[in-house]
């Protein structure tokens, strides 16, 4: 799987790339026949919270998976991501089983 790390109005650092990597990397232990992911990194300024944002964008065969959590650090957001998506993909896998 592919997966492609892009950050809005910021450079991010290697440690945070290899710990997405990493995460959204074992998405493929639920669905192996994923195509690419991408991971959209940003902040929010609301007034005195900063709030981190990621998007991650799943292309699986014939559909596109979709999740947006925000967290106060990117690791957190990541982590409640990948969960969200995780629940997604064993739900999109068993619709395609019941075809």
């Amino acid at each position: 799987m592919n997966i492609k790390t892009e950050s809005i109005h910021f450079t991010v650092d290697q440690k945070l790339i290899d710990y997405i990597e990493k995460k959204v990397g074992k998405l493929e232990q639920f669905f192996d026949k994923i195509i690419d992911a991408k991971v959209i990194l940003s902040l929010e300024n609301s007034g005195q919270i900063k709030d981190k944002i990621v998007e991650i964008k799943l292309n699986v065969p014939g559909d596109t998976l979709f999740i947006s959590e925000s967290s106060k650090t990117f690791e957190g957001a990541i982590d409640a991501g990948v969960a969200v998506m995780k629940r997604q993909l064993l739900k999109y896998k068993d619709g395609l089983r019941n075809r």
